[in-house]
This record gives structure tokens, C-alpha cells and sequence, in this order.
């Protein structure tokens, strides 16, 4: 590595460092912003706690700062004293050709603010800078320089951009290695949200950034609470309960998908890159996703609290007041700690419902509900957020991660739920990873590893926090 490039290094490595300083303060103005405007005096446990991490961060982003104002003034001071050797002050200001050959060519330096990225959407079908993953495969199987600038260029500017969401890379330092690469944030946008049955659900849940370090999350859960009784009589004791608690723990998860390509298609194909990268897009958020609703244990599936309908000739007026036991079940459970907002079913269903005729209406209307109406579709394409809203005000999102194989083969489920406490932990900007192998050398084939790291909980308030409809009632429907 040059003076120029160590000397470039360091200066991301210090802009990077202020911006964790700058996250840090931004966090605090946020919780305390919060407090006041939720007129209270005092902050609670957990955001005194949030509080003192966010300056302990900042702390040590100071404390890096200086180290590496240090390293940057001596290698400044390194550099000065390499140009003075090499060649004379006078004669680089003399001659021309001498000082032009001192100064790095334009395409060896990393330029922040409104350089272009090395990838982005104007140029990931190939020309300048090439495409992302045909590079990943050049550089892999070839050595080729010119890829292995550009992707070394990429994960220079990912650290400045998302330095922090990297950390789970490991092994990504090095330009020789690229054992995990970051997916360029735009490719992530464009392939995350296509085809197959996607994450419908996991884009509505509550959104936590995964923290650091660790593979799991835990969360206090209390488990005795405080008491109030009427006074006996004037001077006796107040009532006194020891609060208590217990741990609920969640397992961060790794989402992984590969596709071996030939060698074949990788030196003669067009656009192989892109329809690869899509199709291993499409299975990671859809993995996701399923792994939410059929999860053993802690998925929708098996943790909602059961809620039978059995019919063999099931009608949308016989659905519906199972739908409001399912939320009657989750507010007695919640208490207003949160409400039962999303009701979550495979598209099948929905159409379903709409195909129903009925000529009773509800005896109370509900604000924005036509009064003959039975619900309203909004008419949004799947995948793209609300679709309807039943008559009681409450919103459908449709998800086609719904097994329709249950009960006697036949069934599928359908959930309530309170987004609120849909708890759903992602890398910030949903960084992942990917890496090369060659497994199958005498095959002439090259294997694309792709990776990401999630975790999800239901689980905060017990038993009852998640009601789930099933049984013969919705057995795969007649229209």
C-alpha cells in the first residue's frame, strides 16, 4: 500500500468515526425529545440505559478521533518527507512531468461527497465500473486487477457510508480476500421487494436495528409487577410487591442462499449477473419472511393462541366474529400497551371474503366503512402494504407465506396481531453479503454464496399476545 492510499484509508477511517460521534449525540436528542414530548419528567430504565450507551459510544469515537488525527499527522509528515527524497520541492514545481507523475492517476483515488459510487444504478449492466457481481466473479476466478480496484473502491466507500452496519463481514479487509462483500445498497432496493411470495408481514412489523455483537437478543420480561390496595386505615403500611422479571431470549438468525453458475455463463452470458442476483434477492426475503409466520416455537404459526372454525360450508358472516375474538383475545393481553391492529392471511382468503355476499350489515359503523359494506379492498398489488380494511377498521395485509397445507391438508391460518409488538431486528439498510467459492473446480463451476443475519419476537407479553384462526372453516376455498 502507498503513502497516498494509507494516508486515504486513515481519512475514511476518521470520517467514519464521526459519524458514529455524530449517530451517538443524534440518538440522545431523540430519546430526550421523546421524554418531552411525552410530557415526562424522568426518562425510563431502558432509555437511561440507551442514553449512557450512546455516550459511551461517543467516548470512544472521541478517543479513536485522536488516535487517528495522530496516524493521519504522521503519515502526512511521512509522505511530505517521501516527496522531499524522491524529488526535490524546486524541481516538482519546475517540471511538470515530475509533478504530474507524483500525483496518484485519477482512477486510483477514492473521492467523497459527489463522486459517483463504483456501482450504481447507471452503471450495473457493465462500461465504467462494471457490474457488481460479474466483478465479485472476475476477481475471484481470475485475479483480475481491474475488478479487484473496483470492488476494493466499493468497500471503501461502504465503510464510509455503512461502516458500522459491516462488522459482520468478517474477513473483508483485505483487497486479496473479499471473504464477505457488501451488496451494494441499490441492488438491495431493486431485487429485496420482487416476485416469489416475498415479506409482506416482516415489513410491517416494528423495526429494530440488530445490534453489533451477539447471536441472540434478550429482553426483560416482568413477570411480577407492583400492587395497590385500599389503606385499612390511616397510618397502615401501603401495599409492597418486589417486581420481577425474566429473561426472553431470541436467536439472531443467518439467512444464506447460493447458485452455482458455469464457467460457461460466466465468460459468454449476458446479464447473468443480473438474474442471479435477483433470484437470490427473491429467496432471502422470502426466507425471512416464512420464517416469521412457520418458525417451530417462536413463528405466528405456532406461538398464536388458537382460535377454531370449523365449518364445512364457511361463510365471511360465520369468519367474521372469529376475527373479533381474535382481537378481543389480544387486547385483553396488552391492556393498551398495545392494540390489535394487522390482520394477516393468504391471498386466497382475501379473495375470498370479497367473493362474499351478505345483506345484514354491523349494528355500529365504523369511520371511513361504506355502512352496506362488509370491508373495503384498497386495491393494492401484493406486496405493497395494506390491502383492505374488514369493518371494524382493522387492516388486512395479505401474505402468500401462509402454508395452505394445514389441519387436514387443505387450510390455511389467519392471524391478529399488534405491530407494535411484532418486534423484527435487521442490519440498518439490510446490508448483506456476498462471497465466491470454487467447490466445484473440475465442474468449471463457480458457487455465489449470499448471507444476512435477522431476529424476530412475538413473544414480549406471553401467551395470548398472538391469536391465529384455524380449523376446517378454512379449508381451500370455492368461488
Amino acid at each position: 500500500m502507498t503513502l497516498e492510499e494509507l494516508i486515504l484509508s486513515i481519512e475514511v477511517e476518521r470520517e467514519q468515526a464521526m459519524k458514529t460521534r455524530a449517530r451517538a449525540i443524534g440518538e440522545v436528542k431523540v430519546i430526550l425529545a421523546k421524554a418531552r414530548n411525552d410530557g415526562r419528567a424522568n426518562l425510563t430504565e431502558e432509555e437511561d440505559a440507551d442514553v449512557k450507551a450512546a455516550f459511551e459510544r461517543r467516548d470512544r469515537a472521541n478517543r479513536d478521533l485522536a488516535g487517528i488525527d495522530n496516524k493521519l499527522a504522521n503519515a502526512k509528515r511521512a509522505k511530505d518527507a517521501e516527496d522531499e527524497i524522491e524529488t526535490g520541492l524546486e524541481q516538482r514545481i519546475a517540471d511538470p512531468v515530475t509533478a504530474s507523475a507524483s500525483r496518484p492517476a485519477y482512477d486510483r483515488v477514492m473521492r467523497i461527497g459527489q463522486e459517483e459510487r463504483t456501482y450504481h444504478r447507471g452503471n450495473r449492466g457493465g462500461g465504467k465500473g462494471g457490474a457488481f457481481l460479474k466483478d465479485v466473479v472476475r476477481q475471484f476466478m481470475f485475479r483480475d486487477p481491474e475488478s479487484e480496484q473496483r470492488l476494493f473502491r466499493h468497500m471503501q466507500e461502504e465503510r464510509v457510508e455503512r461502516g458500522d452496519k459491516m462488522l459482520r463481514a468478517a474477513g473483508d479487509a483485505g483487497t486479496g480476500a473479499f471473504t464477505g462483500l457488501v451488496v451494494p445498497q441499490y441492488l438491495t432496493e431493486m431485487y429485496a421487494p420482487k416476485a416469489r411470495a416475498r415479506r409482506p408481514f416482516a415489513d410491517a412489523c416494528n423495526k429494530h436495528d440488530l445490534p453489533e455483537q451477539g447471536m441472540t437478543i434478550n429482553i426483560s420480561q416482568i413477570t411480577t409487577g407492583s400492587t395497590a390496595t385500599n389503606q385499612a386505615s390511616e397510618f397502615a403500611a401501603a401495599s409492597a410487591t418486589s417486581m420481577d422479571d425474566t429473561l426472553l431470549t431470541e436467536n439472531v438468525k443467518t439467512a444464506s442462499g447460493q447458485q452455482s453458475l458455469s464457467r460457461q455463463a460466466i465468460e459468454r452470458g449476458t446479464g447473468i449477473e443480473d438474474v442471479t442476483m435477483d433470484d437470490l434477492q427473491r429467496a432471502w426475503a422470502t426466507n425471512l419472511d416464512a420464517s416469521l409466520i412457520t418458525d417451530a416455537t417462536t413463528g405466528l404459526s405456532a406461538f398464536g393462541t388458537a382460535i377454531a372454525y370449523t365449518d364445512t360450508s364457511p361463510t365471511g358472516a360465520e369468519l367474521y366474529p372469529k376475527l373479533l375474538a381474535g382481537m378481543s383475545g389480544c387486547e385483553a393481553v396488552f391492556l393498551g400497551y398495545a392494540t390489535p391492529d394487522l390482520v394477516v392471511m393468504h391471498s386466497r382468503r382475501w379473495y375470498w371474503l370479497q367473493a362474499q355476499m351478505t345483506s345484514t350489515w354491523p349494528m355500529f359503523g365504523q369511520q371511513g366503512i361504506p355502512t352496506q359494506a362488509a370491508g373495503v379492498s384498497l386495491a393494492e398489488v401484493y406486496g405493497a402494504g395494506v390491502r383492505g380494511v374488514l369493518p371494524n377498521g382493522t387492516v388486512v395485509i395479505v401474505d402468500n407465506n401462509i402454508s395452505t397445507a394445514l389441519g387436514a391438508g387443505t387450510e390455511d391460518e389467519i392471524y391478529i396481531v399488534a405491530s407494535d409488538e411484532c418486534h423484527l431486528w435487521e442490519d440498518p439498510n439490510a446490508p448483506q453479503f456476498i462471497r465466491a467459492e470454487q467447490p466445484q473446480a473440475a465442474n468449471l463451476a463457480v458457487t455465489l454464496v449470499l448471507y444476512g443475519y435477522y431476529a424476530y419476537s412475538f413473544r414480549r407479553f406471553g401467551a395470548g399476545s398472538v391469536q391465529k384462526i384455524n380449523g376446517t372453516g378454512l379449508i381451500a376455498p370455492v368461488f
